[in-house]
């Protein structure tokens, strides 16, 4: 992923868990909001609550491959940022799917 479509700026995270929305599901909560530029930036978290990094860093590459492999399409003009549940550790790549599509369902508008 080039580093301009990577949410990564303090500020912008900020605006988006303050201004923006949430959809949660299984093992994923979704935060999004809709920014001023032409392309999506999205994010991927895992706190330590996920567990060591070798669990954290599973959950992240977890999120971003399930993401790639949905195939879904996404609005231009927003920002993404998945959180990883605890629970996460617990699935494989198809529940891991399965909630980050159900959790952009919820968002309304998010998917084209």
């Amino acid at each position: 992923m080039r580093s301009k479509y990577v949410l990564n700026c303090q500020k912008d995270f900020d605006k988006v868990y303050r201004f923006g929305k949430s959809q949660g599901s299984k093992y994923v909560v979704l935060f999004y909001r809709k920014n001023d530029l032409g392309y999506t930036r999205i994010s991927y978290l895992a706190s330590k609550k996920v567990g060591n990094s070798v669990k954290r860093n599973r959950a992240r590459r977890l999120m971003r491959e399930a993401f790639r492999l949905s195939g879904q399409t996404i609005s231009k003009g927003y920002d993404l940022i998945f959180i990883a549940r605890s629970s996460i550790t617990e699935t494989d790549m198809r529940g891991t799917m399965r909630s980050e599509v159900a959790a952009l369902k919820k968002a309304r508008g998010v998917l084209i």
